[in-house]
């Protein structure tokens, strides 16, 4: 099989599952990852050959696919913010909205030095390390309660050579575990609800971690109301706490931090023009 046809099989068994553009997507994602080949080979070696044993590995590909396992997890890594991210069962995928979320605070902050920065709930790291990435001489402590996912994040802040201090903490629970001020908390903690379950697709569903998805129904606010008493505590005066929200509690959310002497908040809507971020400052 040449590697054109190769493209247009996986593009066939897989055209149930996705639109034609992710569909295409994914089918360079895979000839990319089990050929190691960048975008600019393929199309290069298009008409060569592709030996039996690719093929093998990439029909194992499809059929996990099939069965709505994330894509991300079978070849094992992520783009976020222009960089490559180790991922698995133990992290979230990251996803567009937190970009969005990373690139607000970076644009806020790319030209200060020096910035003491506490990223609560850090998953894979994506943005305590976009963050280190972007802003010059940045101080950056992330938690998380999964040591799993610790590990994964170390990997990934020494895979793209930036400085970060990983803690396992529970930020319900956080005790003397960070004693230091930050210039900005930011957090993307869990919040979508147990009763939008039934919303969520196979591939998150089945295969993330539930423990980074998910809030009961009777508090799903809990993450938030904890952050925001310690962000009280530890930022410095003037400093900012932004967060990732479930867009149906955006203003419950604004409420809780007015009520903790945060100003200047501020909702911004995601791609999609639902609220997605929420930001104060600590007067």
């Amino acid at each position: 099989m040449i590697l054109k046809d190769l493209k247009r099989y996986i593009e066939s068994e897989l055209c149930n599952l996705y639109n034609p553009y992710e569909n295409e997507s994914i089918a360079y994602l895979i000839i990319e990852n089990v050929l190691s080949y960048n975008r600019t080979q393929i199309v290069i070696n298009y008409r060569n050959n592709v030996n039996e044993k690719s093929v093998v590995v990439v029909d194992n590909i499809i059929e996990r696919l099939k069965k709505h396992e994330p894509i991300q997890y079978i070849i094992g890594e992520a783009e976020f913010y222009g960089l490559k991210l180790k991922v698995d069962k133990n992290t979230l995928i990251p996803r567009q909205e937190t970009e969005l979320l990373v690139h607000n605070i970076i644009k806020k902050h790319e030209h200060r030095k020096n910035i003491d920065i506490l990223d609560i709930g850090t998953g894979s790291g994506c943005i305590a390390i976009s963050l280190a990435k972007n802003i010059n001489n940045s101080n950056i402590i992330a938690i998380d309660i999964s040591e799993k996912a610790i590990q994964i994040a170390k990997e990934n802040s020494k895979i793209n050579k930036t400085k970060v201090e990983f803690i396992k903490a529970d930020i319900l629970n956080l005790n003397e575990d960070i004693k230091d001020k930050f210039d900005i908390i930011v957090s993307n903690p869990p919040y979508v609800t147990d009763k939008e379950k039934i919303q969520m697709q196979k591939n998150v569903l089945n295969f993330e971690p539930h423990n980074a998805l998910f809030v009961s129904n009777d508090e799903p606010l809990i993450f938030y109301k904890k952050i925001i008493l310690e962000a009280k505590n530890k930022l410095k005066q003037n400093g900012q706490l932004w967060f990732e929200i479930n867009e149906r509690f955006a203003n419950e959310i604004i409420k809780l931090m007015k009520k903790q002497s945060f100003k200047e908040t501020q909702i911004i809507k995601d791609f999609n023009q639902k609220d997605r971020i929420v930001f104060g400052i600590l007067k």
